[in-house]
């Protein structure tokens, strides 16, 4: 018996800012350690030390991903026990519904010693600004991306025949179905699969697909109509009662990009850049919305204003990823600060109390 490892983000560096999706990540946990005080590095250290205990007893591990520093997490959830252990210091700030009946605050920073740290204050304050600057740098430019990109869903909505993907829509309904209604009320998980990174845009659609059976990818251009007819098919599923996985779009979280069907095994998304990807299953499927539902010859007739606009998306999402890289590079240079000042035999004590707290949730 292995363990199922999944790999995704709760919360995103979005066209509208920064993007959470926590609450529903976290919702029917029964109990949820919301770590705070911390430092990023020894924050992830320590839910990378608790996801490798709970693999190592063959337990199912979601890992979820940090979008601000490739080489850390911000939570681990182990869904069989249904427990949850995050950061929950700024930016992400997560808030208590039940504290201390579900969430409890794990509190890292009796492991700082805030007298050297202080010594440091005036250098740390400066750090602490200019990250925030260059985070909304990549804000306001992930937004002009998005007023780029929308230029180039317009030239295609308006040439697209939307009566021929409502039918790709219901065809797609029926054949994912059938007449099959379950009897249960949905549950719907809320999650990104993918997110812009200091290292450029990052996905994990294999891993979080690598179980499924049957695999729809998506192929078509901005504006074919590719989240509408995903949105359709998370409400036709909600309907029918099928648990949903909906991952959103990590640059336009109003989007979707995937949605999983694990009770049916199907799974369906938009592989399209930057997370284009091609059948390697027998199994696996393609569906072309340009090819059904936009007017032949659009992108030869739209050539050049195409060409423009594409450059300006791109070079805008070039110039984005660059300050979210400074982000990174800044928050390495704060961080010495509060590693020379952190007692790590109080953060191994710590870890051990979370790792002997979770051991009472597996004995039962």
């Amino acid at each position: 018996m292995t363990a199922t490892i999944r790999h995704y983000y709760a919360k995103g560096n979005t066209a509208r800012g920064l993007y959470s999706l926590y609450d529903s990540v976290l919702e029917g946990l029964d109990r949820v350690y919301i770590l705070i005080g911390g430092t990023g590095v020894v924050t992830s250290s320590l839910l990378k030390k608790i996801g490798e205990v709970m693999e190592a007893k063959t337990l199912d591990v979601d890992y979820i991903q940090c979008a601000s520093d490739n080489n850390s997490i911000d939570g681990v959830i182990l869904p069989t026990l249904k427990v949850g252990i995050v950061d929950g210091t700024a930016p992400t700030m997560i808030e208590a519904k039940a504290p201390g009946v579900i969430e409890k605050y794990v509190n890292l920073g009796i492991a700082l010693d805030t007298e050297r740290l202080a010594t440091n204050k005036e250098v740390i304050l400066k750090l602490n600004e200019a990250i925030a600057i260059k985070f909304k740098s990549a804000y306001d430019t992930f937004a002009a991306a998005l007023r780029a990109h929308d230029e180039i869903e317009d030239i295609y909505i308006s040439n697209m025949d939307f009566s021929e993907a409502n039918k790709l829509t219901t065809e797609l309904i029926a054949q994912f179905f059938d007449e099959e209604i379950l009897d249960k009320k949905s549950t719907i998980k809320h999650r990104f699969l993918g997110a812009a990174t200091p290292n450029g845009a990052v996905d994990y659609i294999q891993n979080l697909t690598e179980d499924i059976e049957k695999r729809y990818f998506v192929k078509g251009r901005a504006g074919s109509g590719k989240s509408t007819m995903l949105k359709k098919l998370v409400a036709a599923g909600e309907e029918k009662g099928f648990d949903l996985e909906v991952y959103h779009c990590g640059f336009d979280p109003n989007s979707l990009d995937m949605v999983i069907f694990r009770e049916k095994g199907i799974a369906i998304f938009d592989s399209t850049a930057p997370h284009e990807y091609f059948p390697d299953r027998d199994s696996d499927e393609i569906i072309d919305m340009y090819e059904r539902c936009i007017t032949v010859g659009t992108d030869e007739k739209y050539a050049t204003e195409i060409a423009r606009t594409t450059k300006a998306y791109k070079d805008k999402m070039k110039e984005a990823i660059s300050y979210l890289a400074e982000a990174k590079e800044l928050r390495d240079k704060q961080e010495p600060y509060y590693l020379e000042a952190m007692d790590f035999t109080k953060i191994e004590e710590i870890q051990q109390s979370l790792l002997d707290e979770i051991e009472k949730f597996i004995n039962k």
